[in-house]
């Protein structure tokens, strides 16, 4: 009978642990980058996660690194500042192209006029998003206005804040509000 070799398991060192590290967090903020940009190149409001942002900006490297390999050669994608600043471009571009995509497909919206600045009804975290949204006074679909809760913040008194303050304190003791939410709606009364 033969014996099975096993191999040991070897501890990366403290080096090795911070190369990887440093290269997951360079690959994330590069995404990161890329995906803001893309989000930025479409008009409207746009409330993908800070993780979907990530991933829109990989792909969009992934899909157009891949293209300027096709077009410049594996060795020659860097070699220029030029074919970097293509590249750069092309995984930009390819990125919007995902980001129209899933506009045009998942929230049924246009890309630009009216229709493009309306705050999305379908999507990834839409629907958490516009019930947060109600819960601190705000209309999803007429932004910073009113939702009927309450009368305008540009319309109040300060008899009139103290009485909306009052109800905001009430719904955070009842748990209606949580911090987070009960700070900036205080905040945004105070504005006016």
């Amino acid at each position: 009978m033969r014996s099975a070799s096993c191999t040991p398991f070897v501890v990366p060192s403290l080096r090795q642990t911070v190369v990887v590290f440093g290269a997951l967090l360079s690959v994330m903020l590069s995404g990161l980058l890329i995906g803001a940009l893309a989000r930025l190149a479409l008009p409207g409001p746009d409330p993908l996660s800070f993780g979907l942002t990530i991933l829109l900006g990989l792909a969009g490297s992934l899909i157009g690194g891949g293209i300027a390999t096709a077009v410049f050669g594996t060795k020659h994608v860097f070699d220029r500042s030029g074919h970097a600043f293509v590249t750069l471009l092309l995984e930009i571009g390819v990125a919007v192209v995902i980001l129209a995509f899933y506009r045009r497909l998942v929230q049924h919206r246009p890309l630009s006029g009216p229709g493009a600045q309306a705050f999305p009804t379908r999507g990834f975290g839409i629907k958490r998003m516009r019930a947060r949204m109600t819960q601190l006074g705000l209309d999803p679909d007429r932004t910073g206005r009113s939702t009927g809760r309450g009368p305008s913040q540009s319309d109040l008194s300060a008899a009139e804040q103290a009485a909306e303050l009052e109800k905001l304190r009430d719904q955070h003791d009842k748990g209606t509000l949580t911090d987070e939410e009960y700070e900036q709606a205080r905040a945004r009364l105070r504005r006016y």
